[in-house]
Order: C-alpha cells, then sequence, then structure tokens
C-alpha cells in the first residue's frame, strides 16, 4: 500500500535536503514526519510509541549535525524511524521489518548514516565513546558524536561504564537523555526518580533559566568572565537541587531538562553543544507516542501494536472461529501465581520486561513477590542468586538473547554456588521480525556447557508447566527451561501439574525408517512431518528429549541400536546445539549412525515472519519431511541394489 508524505516531507531525501529549509519550517516537516510514521506503521506494523517521542529529536539533530561525517548513535534503535526516513530510506521504509527488507532497527551494512548496529539496550554511550577516542587518535577534532539514549536503558551497568570512561578522556561526546519515564514498560528504580526530582522541580527550572540567560550575556565579556560564569553555575545546580551533581560528577557537563518537542530550540542548543569541547549531556523530556493520543495514554500498548486503524486507533486482530492456544509466556504468566501460591519460596524476577514476559500477572496478584529491575540481566541473575541463598526459589525471566548480557553472572554467581535458581528464557529460538539481535539462537549451546545446570525445554503449554513445576521442588539446582514466542498448541492448557523426571525424554511415536529426535516447540513440526511421511508409506520414529542436559541416554541408546539413520531438529543453533550433543553421545559410546542435523545455520539470520525463517533455515514441517525422504530414499536404494 502506497502511503504518501506530505509538501516538505516528499522534497527530503537526505539531511542535506533537510537543511536547505529554514529553522521557522522545521515544525511542519516535523508534523509531516510524524505523521508518515503513523500511515506506514497503521498499515505494516512495527515499533511505534518511541518514534514518535523523538520526531523533534530526530530532525534537530540531523538539522544541526553534519552527518553522516558526525556520528549518530540511536541506543535500542526502537526511536530510529524518522531517523531513515530521513537518511535515504523513506522509499522503502514500507519494507520495514519485512523479510528482505530494511531493519527496523540501526544497521551499519544498511547505510553510511547507521553509525553502530544495534537493537539490545545501553551500547550507544560506550559505541560513541569509542568512535570520538578514534577521531581523536586520527586527529578530527571537527567531528561530533552524539549517543541518544532514553532513560530505561540509563539503567543498565553498561551505561554507567560508558559515561565513567567518557569523563575522563577529553573527546567530543554529546549523551542525549531521551527522557519520557518509559522503556516497553514503565522504567522503575532510584534513577527514574532522580529524574523525575529534576524535571518536577519548578523552582529550580524557573531559576536556573533566569540566572543562565544572564550568564550567558555575562560570558560574552571576555575569558575572565567565563571562568566565573562556570562556578556561578555550579554553585546554583548545587544550591537549588541537591541531587543535580549525578551527571558533573562524572566530569559531564549537565545541560537541561530542556522541552523534547520543541524543534526549533533543540536544533539552536545541538549547534551551541557543538562548540563546548569535552563530554556533555543535555536532558530531553519527551513524551512516548507524541502526536498520536492513544498511545500517549497508554504508551506500554502502543509500545509496537500491530496493525491498526490510524482515525479510530482500533488494533486489528483477527478473530478465529474456535479456541486458541495461549502464547507461552502468558502460560508462563499463569502458572507462575499458581505455583506461587502452593510454594511461599517462589518469587519473579524480570529486567524491565513485564508485559512482554507475562510477570505483570504475578506482580499483580503478589506485588510484593515479583520483582522488576529495570534494564539490568546481570544485576537480575545475581540478585535472583542472593534470593536463593536464603532459600527462595526465584525464576527468573529473561529473553534469551538478553541472557547473552547475563552469561558470566549465571556461571560465577549460580552454577559455581549450585544455587535453585530457575532460568525462564522467552523468545528462544527465531524470535521474527525484530531480527538478528533478537533471535534466541545460542541458550541451548551457552546453557549446555555450564556444570550443575539443567538445560530443558517444552513441547507445548502442559510440558512447559510441569517443566516449571518441577523445577521448583527440592534440590533442583540451577535449571533452565527455554520457550519461543507466540502460541502454543493446546488451547485447554490448564491441566494438572506432574512432576518430571529430569534428564527423561519420551517416545511421541514409534517407527522403522528413520529416527526424529526434537527439543521444544520445534517437535510440532515433526509431528506434521510424520503425519504426511506415514501417508507416503515412511514411517519414521519420533522421540521428544525434553532436556538437553542431562540427556536420556537410554533412549538414546535404544535410538542408536535401531536406527541407522537419525534426525536431529531444534530451534537453536547447530554448532554446540542439542544436534551436537548427541553426536557426542554417538562418538563417546562408539555408535557408527548416519546424523543429519536440521536447526540454526552459523550465520546471522535476518529478520521476517517466523515461518518464513524456519523455512529459510531449514527445519520447518517441510524441511524434516526432505530429510527424511531423503533418507529413506536412500534406504530403499540400497535394499533394491542388494
Amino acid at each position: 500500500m502506497e502511503v504518501k508524505t506530505g509538501a516538505l516531507l516528499s522534497t527530503i531525501n537526505y539531511p542535506e535536503d533537510l537543511k536547505k529549509y529554514s529553522e521557522q519550517e522545521l515544525e511542519q516537516i516535523c508534523q509531516e514526519l510524524r505523521q508518515y510514521i503513523i500511515d506506514v506503521v497503521s498499515v505494516n506494523g512495527g515499533h511505534f510509541g518511541a518514534s514518535l517521542g523523538v520526531v523533534e529529536l530526530t530532525v534537530a539533530l540531523h538539522y544541526a549535525l553534519n552527518t553522516p561525517y558526525d556520528k549518530l548513535i540511536w541506543d535500542v534503535g526502537h526511536q530510529a524511524y524518522g531517523h531513515k526516513i530521513l537518511t535515504g530510506r523513506k522509499d522503502q521504509f514500507h519494507t520495514n521489518r519485512i523479510i528482505n527488507g530494511i531493519s527496523g532497527f540501526p544497521k551499519i551494512s544498511e547505510s553510511e548514516y547507521d553509525t553502530f548496529g544495534v537493537g539490545h539496550s545501553s551500547t550507544s554511550i560506550s559505541a560513541a565513546l569509542g568512535m570520538a577516542v578514534a577521531s581523536h587518535y586520527k586527529g578530527e577534532k571537527d567531528r561530533q558524536h552524539v549517543a541518544v539514549i532514553g532513560d530505561g536503558a540509563m539503567t543498565a551497568g553498561l551505561a554507567f561504564e560508558g559515561l565513567n570512561h567518557a569523563g575522563i578522556e577529553k573527546s567530543n561526546v554529546l549523551v542525549i537523555l531521551n527522557d519520557n519515564c518509559m522503556s516497553i514498560d514503565p522504567n522503575v528504580g532510584a534513577l527514574k526518580e532522580y529524574l523525575t526530582s529534576i524535571t518536577t522541580s519548578k523552582s529550580y527550572n524557573r531559576f536556573r533559566d533566569d540566572v543562565f540567560n544572564v550568564l550567558t550575556k555575562l560570558s560574552e565579556l571576555g575569558p575572565n568572565a567565563q571562568k566565573y560564569v562556570k562556578k556561578i553555575q555550579k554553585s546554583i545546580k548545587g544550591t537549588l537541587l541537591k541531587q543535580s551533581n549525578l551527571f558533573e560528577a562524572l566530569n559531564f557537563r549537565y545541560f537541561g531538562p530542556v522541552d523534547g518537542h520543541d524543534v526549533k530550540r533543540l536544533a539552536a542548543i545541538i549547534k551551541d553543544l557543538k562548540d563546548i569541547p569535552g563530554p556533555k549531556l543535555l536532558h530531553c523530556v519527551t513524551v512516548k507516542g507524541k502526536g498520536f493520543a492513544l498511545a500517549e495514554k497508554d504508551q506500554t500498548k502502543w509500545h509496537a501494536p500491530g496493525l491498526f486503524d490510524k482515525i479510530t486507533g482500533e488494533i486489528k486482530k483477527s478473530v478465529p472461529d474456535k479456541p486458541q492456544p495461549p502464547k507461552y509466556q502468558d502460560v508462563f504468566g499463569h502458572t507462575m501465581v499458581e505455583l506461587a501460591e502452593a510454594n511461599k519460596k517462589i518469587v519473579g524476577i524480570t529486567p524491565a520486561m513485564p508485559s512482554g514476559c507475562s510477570l505483570n500477572i504475578m506482580m499483580k496478584a503478589m506485588p510484593d513477590r515479583a520483582f522488576d529491575v529495570g534494564i539490568a540481566e546481570q544485576h537480575a541473575v545475581t540478585f535472583s542468586a542472593g534470593l536463593a541463598t536464603q532459600g527462595l526459589v526465584p525464576f527468573c525471566n529473561i529473553y534469551s538473547s538478553f541472557m547473552q548480557r547475563a552469561y558470566d553472572q549465571v556461571i560465577h554467581d549460580v552454577a559455581i554456588q549450585n544455587l535453585n535458581v530457575v532460568f525462564c528464557l522467552d523468545r528462544a529460538g527465531l524470535a521474527g521480525a525484530d531480527g538478528a539481535t533478537h533471535h534466541g539462537a545460542y541458550d541451548l549451546a551457552f546453557m549446555r556447557c555450564i556444570p550443575n545446570m539443567t538445560v530443558a525445554s517444552p513441547m507445548n503449554e502442559e510440558e512447559l508447566r510441569n517443566m516449571m513445576y518441577t523445577a521448583q521442588l527440592e534440590n533442583k539446582g540451577p535449571f533452565t527451561i527455554r520457550y519461543p514466542r507466540g502460541n502454543g498448541m493446546l488451547p485447554d492448557w490448564k491441566r494438572p501439574l506432574n512432576e518430571l523426571q529430569v534428564g527423561k525424554g519420551r517416545k511421541i511415536c514409534d517407527g522403522e525408517d528413520v529416527a526424529i529426535l526434537t527439543i521444544g516447540h520445534v517437535g510440532n513440526f515433526a509431528v506434521e512431518a510424520c503425519k504426511e511421511l506415514n501417508s507416503d508409506g515412511i514411517n519414521p520414529a519420533h522421540y521428544d528429549l525434553r532436556f538437553v542436559k542431562p540427556l536420556d541416554e537410554e533412549l538414546l541408546h535404544d535410538v542408536f541400536t535401531r536406527f541407522k539413520n537419525v534426525i536431529t531438529v531444534e530451534d537453536g543453533c547447530l554448532q554446540g546445539g542439542m544436534g551436537s550433543a548427541v553426536l557426542e553421545f554417538m562418538a563417546d559410546n562408539g555408535y557408527k549412525s548416519n546424523v543429519t542435523r536440521l536447526g540454526i545455520p552459523d550465520e546471522i539470520v535476518e529478520h521476517g515472519e517466523q515461518p518464513e525463517l524456519w523455512a529459510l533455515c531449514g527445519y520447518d514441517t517441510a524441511a524434516i519431511i526432505q530429510a527424511v525422504k531423503k533418507v529413506a530414499v536412500s534406504r530403499t536404494t540400497k535394499i533394491m541394489a542388494s
């Protein structure tokens, strides 16, 4: 569907086109850019509220800076849609997040204006500092380096590490703090309270504006006057707001807070800040979802709403003609409450994703036993470890790709101490349109190599519930349960809870041609494949391993004794994953079967819908059928030849 742009925006393809307009015309450009984002996202889907909130900031940055020579780094990237439209991708914007289309996040290989590939939060300051130090080393003294980071991303340790280092460097770094009190869910923690105290202190803001206007005029009188002005500025900030020295204590010059929706003033401020050397921080106050009333009112719901009617705001959802299976995340959320009601030791932890992982269900039912720790995955894991040392049973829910950030804590703080922390890894496997930064491809491999760790994956909702129930029983130690984004298989999913024998798989169906070994939701692909193969006279056996660590050795001995051809299927990386574990078992026990492994290949998988990516990577139902037929045909040919 073709979406038309406004009169001014239609003439703007790159930042140099933007610079042809006057500051007075920037407001109209912002209106047209915001409307274009609404028009396209409403019919194609994607992240929504974040980009609307930084329209003015985006226009001001490209108007005041000399991009791409000046380096502009967007944190996370949810808010970079306006940036993409202004930097040569307006005509391709409708392909955003669609397979073979442009990425939903900044990506170096896509554009020279995308200076750093992002997707996980809190990387922008460190990346910008690295670029700034490199520029200083090369003698590029006029090059600017700007990191745009949200207040939610500021809670991560990496952001503070970057600030701490930047404060001792003399490089040109401007950190723009996009303060909207939101990440995906409302922000939490002391930093949020601190920023709120700055933005809501009327006496500070009024007096600061009056006095700073006077000081600006005084500073024009010469170098000596400027020196005294700086001393007075520090005194005023310390007197009016005792807590206002957080950033300046890290040797950043702090400016703000300023209205993040006043494009003319923003452009002027950014131009002025270019002439001030060293590390600086500009505090912009914005509204997530700005310009779309419903998104402003319910910012969590409109983070990525899917398709919607841009006039009425009605989110379009297909109405099924029969009951549908729930999302795995919702099964987790409801089961947490059920388990916690029976076991008073259970607590829930998530790093800033309560609605995404559905821990918000427990937070509402048991607010004293469920914790949102902010975007801080490392802290979430070690916090969970601390809880476990005191006899509690923490369920730490972290998206698979985000768990990569806390790997040291999993080993050092949980596994070595053999603590009963239950890691629930949501969005495991290929996550879909969010693409390479969000695929949970590696957890089976990186969790199964850790001593003391149990690693399981459910084939359906009932299995997820039983794995959660099993993990909270006495003396289970570190326990990982990984499950995919999206819906399960069972509309009648709420079945009685049962303990599973750790390390015990199950036979789904017996057969004679080949054995298919699966783990997790992809086992359902194999079920469908077996049905089609049976109709063709091919009868594979199918086994659901359930656990990749420990492996069901009894089951595997039976498989390798009976079958000379084995196919493994997993929604994870082939290197080090379940198939590798099976090969290790085969080699260690002297078996000689032919093993075909299906899963995520050793390459970066880009964005697209999950079924498209399963097919692309070669482990959907059709791929399983093809693999079985290849083996079965070979077997039949050999029999005929003999």
